[in-house]
């Protein structure tokens, strides 16, 4: 480990100064007391004395701090080079104290925040695949099963072949389902999906959203609508399909945690100059704030039985506040338990 040599002269300078006092001081009292000197050959022979005590003492006491704490101090960065921090295996060793404790206790803080972004890490590292096989096992188990059943003697009767097949594939669509969303936010967080940029009305994606849960709402019977006619279409800028994902994402989860017979409405204002922001309000059951700041994580579910029970890859709104991001745009949450809830994002208006 090749180290630099920084030498600080402060400490020396002042220690030399205050034995030149001293000594000055004690061999001009026992010059006057014994010797009793004339005035002007005294003061000449003090100022000589006192110039030669300080530049032996300054060298002598220089030589021996940076004897003393090279040797020590070399010790302590060669204990901390092994934790590779290149910025302090770059700084120079030095004789001041202060320094070194300053550079020690940076290097120490950064790697305790190293050590628990560490154990954040490695904790939702053990979560997510916690999840991860939670969610493969249920279909995965489903699906063997009907395939067991139907091996075991069941595919003999058509009806029930035909019945076992098709909850079978169901489960497979799952597992698709899963991956894909799976294969999706990977992309997402790693950078590697690229966003095909253009114009598009944002109302008519929209309705064409509508059109594509219609099935869907009508199995609790929830209205899908605007929150006022929209006769002139509202043009932005930004991944068209990409945004649809988003609302569909959204509005699928406005029709799996909303009430029977209850609503869900889109609404689209102009937020600034240069920005469109998007409502999509329901009155389901709402979500109690300690589980707002955790709604994005991936599998995250407020209510896990009933989510399960709905469907879903629990990726949804993680791939929403992705995609969202992409787009160097702001989402939003606002939520009243038991009253509903508002999810809103901005967009770019298209000139």
């Amino acid at each position: 480990m090749n180290l630099t040599f920084k030498k600080t002269y402060r400490f020396a300078g002042k220690s030399s100064l205050y034995i030149t006092l001293f000594a000055t001081g004690f061999v001009g009292f026992l010059s006057w007391f014994f010797f009793l000197p004339k005035a002007l050959p005294f003061l000449w022979f003090l100022l000589l004395f006192a110039l030669a005590v300080y530049t032996f003492s300054f060298f002598v006491i220089q030589y021996r701090v940076e004897v003393f704490i090279y040797r020590r101090v070399k010790k302590i960065y060669d204990d901390v080079s092994f934790l590779e921090s290149s910025s302090f295996r770059n700084q120079p060793i030095t004789t001041d104290m202060a320094t070194l404790t300053r550079e020690v206790k940076k290097f120490a803080m950064d790697k305790k925040m190293e050590i628990e972004t560490l154990k954040v890490r490695e904790e939702y590292r053990r979560e997510f695949l916690g999840n991860v096989s939670h969610e493969l096992k249920t279909p995965l188990f489903t699906v063997q099963g009907y395939l067991l059943t139907l091996l075991d003697g069941a595919m003999n009767d058509k009806n029930i072949r035909k019945k076992y097949l098709e909850r079978a594939e169901k489960g497979v669509e799952r597992l698709i389902f899963i991956v894909q969303d799976l294969d999706m936010i990977s992309k997402l967080e790693s950078g590697d999906l690229n966003l095909n940029l253009s114009k598009f009305n944002i109302v008519e994606l929209v309705q064409n959203v509508f059109d594509l849960l219609e099935m869907k709402a009508e199995e609790k019977n929830i209205l899908l609508s605007f929150d006022r006619k929209y006769l002139r279409p509202i043009r932005v800028f930004g991944d068209q399909e990409k945004i649809q994902q988003v609302l569909v994402n959204l509005i699928v989860n406005s029709i799996k945690y909303g009430k029977v017979n209850g609503s869900t409405e889109v609404g689209i204002e102009s937020l600034t100059d240069n920005k469109i922001i998007v409502r999509i309000k329901d009155d389901g059951e709402g979500i109690e704030p300690q589980y707002i700041p955790r709604l994005f994580e991936r599998f995250f579910r407020v209510d896990k039985s009933g989510a399960r029970a709905e469907g879903g890859s629990g990726l949804g709104l993680s791939i929403v506040k992705h995609i969202i991001e992409a787009h160097d745009e702001k989402i939003y949450i606002e939520s009243e338990f038991g009253k509903g809830s508002e999810f809103s994002f901005t967009i770019e208006k298209a000139e």
